[in-house]
């Protein structure tokens, strides 16, 4: 597996990137504690927070963002249902899809576990000045997008065959 890089990386960009995938791997560690403390399957959180994040879509969407095979999401989804984080209703323009709706914003339980995390960050996002936040912003915006990239290029081209 070769890695492409750029022929003047600074030591800066190093420490950014490095930095990144810290910030990553923290996020997956919380992600899993948070999942564990609400006595769930990380994967079910994970589809939680992506149907928070994106709103209503189909089974067959939730499958593709999550990389999970149509069967798993069904499972998935019975599972979530069952727990009171989703419901199903008809797709109103084609009746043979169902539209999982999350209903994230209605469970106390999720609320309280995020209430410190959130009140810490937005203490965090007040230290900065109105154009620093709108610049972060901006730039979680993008490497939001960038990674959606890399993990649409991941799941089609196994094997580190990547495309770029």
């Amino acid at each position: 597996m070769s890695i492409e890089r750029q022929d003047h990386v600074t030591e800066l960009q190093e420490a950014f990137t490095l930095r990144m995938r810290g910030l990553g791997n923290r996020t997956i560690l919380y992600q899993q504690n948070v999942a564990s403390s609400l006595g769930l399957y990380n994967n079910d959180f994970l589809s939680i927070d992506i149907l928070h994040e994106k709103g209503p879509i189909t089974a067959g969407e939730l499958a593709k963002l999550t990389g999970l095979t149509t069967g798993s999401v069904t499972a998935l989804i019975d599972r979530l249902e069952k727990n009171g984080f989703v419901r199903r209703e008809q797709d109103p323009n084609d009746r043979r899809k169902v539209i999982i709706v999350p209903l994230y914003e209605n469970n106390e339980e999720v609320r309280k576990t995020y209430l410190a995390l959130h009140a810490a960050m937005v203490k965090l996002a007040s230290s900065y000045k109105v154009e620093e936040l709108e610049l972060i912003t901006q730039f979680l915006s993008k490497a939001s997008t960038l990674l959606e990239e890399q993990i649409r290029d991941l799941q089609s081209n196994p094997r580190g065959e990547t495309s770029s």
